[in-house]
């Protein structure tokens, strides 16, 4: 027997709402955040140019050198999370 579409979709979307609520149990709350999109015209040229910019300051290496310490990457191994942290 066919499933017909509200069917269908009503499952996915029983599906996500417990997804959902999984994640809420584990303490994480869903976000929406905007980002550039890096397919419009203009794009790479405007980030060439702050990357360039940004590489003549004086302080780069130092303020690079901070940004490497205090970031966490998946399979880092020194994890700058806290151990405790909700993942």
């Amino acid at each position: 027997m066919k499933k017909s579409r509200t069917t269908k979709k009503a499952a996915t979307r029983t599906r996500v709402a417990e997804h959902r609520a999984q994640l809420r149990a584990r303490g994480l709350r869903p976000i929406q955040i905007w980002v550039p999109d890096t397919r419009a015209p203009g794009f790479a040229e405007e980030a060439r140019r702050q990357s360039r910019l940004v590489a003549q300051e004086a302080d780069f290496d130092e303020v690079m050198d901070f940004i490497e310490r205090v970031s966490a990457f998946d399979g880092d191994e020194n994890d700058a999370s806290e151990p405790d942290a909700p993942r």
